[in-house]
């Protein structure tokens, strides 16, 4: 057997001859036996029960599908128009540089180093167990609102296909504010009166609002009941997933093709027939246009973390599941690199789709102020770019199906890997649990937990379980997690694993973000986020007192798993005083490593061949070393 298919990762892209580790990792390897090789296939390629990618592309498709999402085509263009439009592209791209690529490639390599799901993987430091169960509960609590939005996609989708749009014209109990979206005859009424945005309201809007979503005014006497039309679309997304996700990796990853492709192939044709429109170059040129003024703005460099840190999915687990079904030594910097790039290209690439489409909306209504058009956040995909679309002249059938359809597909491939690090992180402690079994209980419990999503307070909800589910609690155990690994495990033990996997020397660049500016840069986000807080409000109403009691709940239970699972470590942990329990539990346990029986071994004889010549080496000299090597 030829070492490169055991280890296909194992010579640096340099070029040069391999390091002592990496003879005694490629040793390892090459003493894999047949039967072995057997074994692993016969369980889908895992040394064990743990299932492997059919293929390395099958990972990088994957991985493409989760984080080219919802993200990248209605939030990025929105978020940079806001914040100086052209000139946010400076701050996001040194955020992505500083941040974006060096988590996510921290947690491609500690995923496939140990082949653990995101719990498990914190068998690097059991004490800090509580940061993956936190992450655990944080994407299932994601997982089943997004669903809620590619329901309301699919319902969209099959509106799509009525003739006219259901949405282009007004109807009476709407009320005498209402104006067509579709495109108006000379000579029409409705003509005179565009320009008074005050008193003015688009039919796609108000379509939106009362016939999709049926949206109350407030929540003060509850939410109300589903909408079964949603229900139907819940239903179908939900279906979906669990179809993909059934038998794990093995259905995901053929599915991965489609799901990561596919959005690209519309967009293209969207992109293609936009820069056709008349007006779509001056949208484009309106995204672009830098406003070099907020530059220097706080909020600005905030909107750049946030935005690249929720684009790329990174610190919510996913990607360390994903990549524990790789092989080892498969080549995680190249995917790494190709992925962070493509994101960012992705985002660029919906802007000039977006605003294009925008561009020629205001050319059609008669005003030069794009801006006027513009609506952020859900209002990009269910009213502006319907609005757009109501106004093409020649089947605009045509282009709504495949707009919705691909948001449709982008949402559940980003929603495949969300339900999938939440089964994963069940099994992983539940070996037993069968695949499907588990993929069903999820998809079920998700599905009831949705349905109050699509109620006429859903929304309301939604927004409510976004901050207080996923912002507040991504953060804090985000930063946990960089703390854990660069400071507590250690950048320079980090650096050593990834040399005996890949067979390839870790940069300055990697060790100074690991273990200084990422972990640094995400703590003054946090303080800049608590200092800034204000009252969550939705159409500028404030949330009664007992949404805030549900939403605070959610956070202290996602965060409180920290200190919790710290104690329950320290208690477990055998030692005769307190320091010597805490210090254990602050230790890798001794299973830590590659789940190669074979290659552990080595990677422990060598592990604690590095180690000896930094004991006594002092606090200060500990960290220098940990830190640069």
């Amino acid at each position: 057997m030829k070492t490169s298919q055991r280890n296909p990762g194992f010579v640096g892209d340099d070029g040069n001859s391999t390091t002592s580790t990496l003879a005694m990792s490629s040793l390892a390897a090459e003493t894999t036996t047949e039967a072995e090789q057997e074994a692993d296939k016969s369980t889908g390629g895992r040394q064990g029960e743990r299932a492997t990618w059919g293929k390395g592309v099958e990972f990088l498709m994957s991985c493409i599908a989760m984080s080219v999402g919802l993200g990248n085509v209605w939030r990025f263009p929105f978020t940079a128009l806001d914040n100086g439009g052209g000139a946010f592209l400076i701050p996001y791209l040194i955020v992505l540089f500083l941040i974006g690529k060096p988590i996510y490639y921290l947690e491609m390599v500690i995923g496939q180093f140990s082949s653990r799901g995101s719990v498990k993987v914190f068998d690097l430091c059991p004490a800090m167990k509580g940061v993956g169960i936190g992450q655990a509960f944080q994407v299932f609590m994601l997982s089943t609102y997004y669903a809620s939005l590619v329901a309301i996609f699919c319902r969209y989708f099959v509106d799509s296909f009525h003739s006219p749009l259901p949405w282009a014209t007004c109807r009476d109990e709407w009320g005498k504010n209402c104006i067509n979206a579709a495109p108006s005859e000379p000579g029409d009424e409705q003509n005179g009166i565009l320009n008074n945005t005050d008193r003015i309201i688009s039919s796609s809007e108000l379509y939106y609002v009362k016939e999709v979503l049926r949206e109350k005014d407030q929540i003060a006497d509850g939410i109300g009941l589903p909408n079964w039309e949603l229900v139907i679309g819940l239903f179908v997304s939900w279906l979906c997933v669990f179809l993909i996700i059934r038998r794990g990796v093995k259905s995901s990853g053929k599915a991965s093709y489609f799901l990561a492709l596919f959005p690209y192939v519309i967009m293209g044709v969207l992109l293609i027939r936009a820069v056709t429109l008349p007006g779509s170059l001056d949208g484009i040129y309106y995204f672009i246009k830098p406003n070099w003024g907020k530059i220097l703005d706080p909020k600005v460099w905030y909107a750049a973390v946030t935005q690249c840190f929720y684009s790329l999915s990174v610190c919510f687990g996913n990607i360390i599941m994903y990549a524990s079904f790789n092989k080892f030594g498969h080549n995680v910097h190249r995917d790494a690199t190709i992925v962070t790039a493509l994101d960012t290209a992705t985002s660029l690439l919906a802007g000039f789709t977006i605003f294009g489409i925008l561009g020629h909306l205001a050319h059609e209504i008669g005003t030069d102020d794009i801006g006027k058009v513009v609506k952020g956040g859900a209002g990009l995909a269910f009213i502006s770019y319907p609005d757009a679309i109501a106004k093409f002249k020649q089947l605009p059938q045509i282009f709504s199906v495949l707009f919705f359809l691909m948001l449709f597909v982008l949402g559940i491939g980003s929603n495949i890997a969300m339900t999938s690090c939440t089964v994963t992180a069940i099994r992983d402690r539940f070996p037993n649990f069968k695949q499907w079994q588990c993929s069903l209980l999820i998809a079920v419990v998700s599905f009831i937990i949705g349905l109050m999503y699509i109620t006429p307070g859903g929304q309301y909800m939604l927004t409510l379980v976004d901050f207080f589910g996923a912002s507040m609690i991504a953060l804090v155990l985000g930063i946990a997690e960089l703390y854990t690994i660069g400071w507590i495990y250690g950048t320079d033990r980090l650096c050593k694993d990834i040399e005996f996997m890949l067979g390839r020397k870790v940069g300055l660049y990697w060790r100074l973000c690991w273990g200084i500016f990422t972990p640094l840069i995400m703590t003054i986000i946090l303080i800049y986020f608590y200092a800034t807080y204000e009252p969550l409000v939705y159409n500028n109403q404030a949330f009664p007192a007992w949404a805030y009691g549900i939403g605070w709940s959610i956070t202290a239970f996602g965060v409180m798993q920290l200190p919790l699972w710290m104690l329950v470590a320290i208690i477990r942990e055998p030692g005769n005083t307190l320091g010597e329990k805490i210090c254990g539990a602050f230790r890798p346990k001794k299973n830590w490593g590659p789940s190669d029986p074979l290659l552990r071994e080595q990677y422990n004889k060598q592990i604690e061949h590095e180690l000896m010549p930094k004991r006594g080496q002092g606090f200060w000299g500990s960290i220098k070393q940990n830190i640069l090597g």
